[in-house]
């Protein structure tokens, strides 16, 4: 009996503390103000993940980089479960997706003097110089109008440079997350930034890389995100 009830203190007495130590190591990007090395809790919707977490003590790190050696890691890499925030068409091959811990919003923007008028997303490919971030992969509706129309596609390597190219006139539009570049333009001191059109709101998830124990990690978070949703 005494073995007995020293097991049963030993499980009661450490076994919280072991499971709390279980931690998720993910892959991000600097896409301020969702998620950020240098921001208030590594951006909003990094925070948003760590709650979930933190409802079944699950420590989560983030290591930021930029997003195509990011995703490149979770692939390659074991100690990374997975990337986030990313757009469920913005993944890599193979992974397993989440639902919408965050939302994102996917917008044409311009400088306020400029004209622009258009019927479709095709015709402003068709009419217009339009930038895009080159390493993100954007909804259908996006790439079929890049694909038709590669002569107005302006490529730019990150958000800031999408940013600068727009500001200076290298573009007519930008297509990307209002927020994002409403958050850099403030930093830079451009004022002049205006929404010609928001196309859609588009949901934020982590994807993990397709392993047996990821898929019991989906699971988990599936049932953290209904939670959340019912609260």
């Amino acid at each position: 009996m005494l073995i007995k009830k020293i097991i049963i203190l030993f499980i009661v007495t450490f076994m919280p503390h072991i499971y709390a130590e279980e931690t998720w190591k993910i892959a991000s990007l600097n896409w301020e103000p969702y998620s950020g090395a240098e921001i208030e809790y590594q951006g909003k919707s990094i925070q948003k993940l760590r709650q979930l977490l933190k409802k079944e003590n699950i420590n989560l790190i983030v290591e930021f980089y930029p997003w195509k050696r990011a995703k490149h890691l979770v692939k390659t890499e074991k100690d990374y479960l997975g990337i986030f925030p990313a757009w469920p068409e913005d993944v890599f091959d193979g992974a397993i997706v989440s639902a919408a811990i965050d939302w994102s919003e996917i917008a044409i923007i311009k400088l306020s003097d400029n004209v622009v008028d258009f019927d479709s997303i095709d015709q402003l490919f068709e009419k217009y110089p339009v930038g895009i971030v080159s390493t993100y992969i954007y909804p259908q509706v996006f790439t079929d109008a890049i694909s038709k129309y590669p002569h107005n596609v302006a490529y730019a390597p990150d958000e800031y440079s999408l940013l600068k190219k727009l500001a200076g006139a290298r573009n007519t539009v930008a297509i990307t997350d209002p927020k994002v570049m409403q958050y850099l333009a403030y930093k830079e001191g451009i004022s002049n930034l205006e929404i010609v059109r928001s196309v859609m709101q588009k949901e934020l998830v982590i994807a993990f890389r397709d392993d047996e124990e990821n898929r019991a990690r989906l699971k988990l978070l599936t049932r953290l995100i209904k939670e959340s949703e019912n609260d």
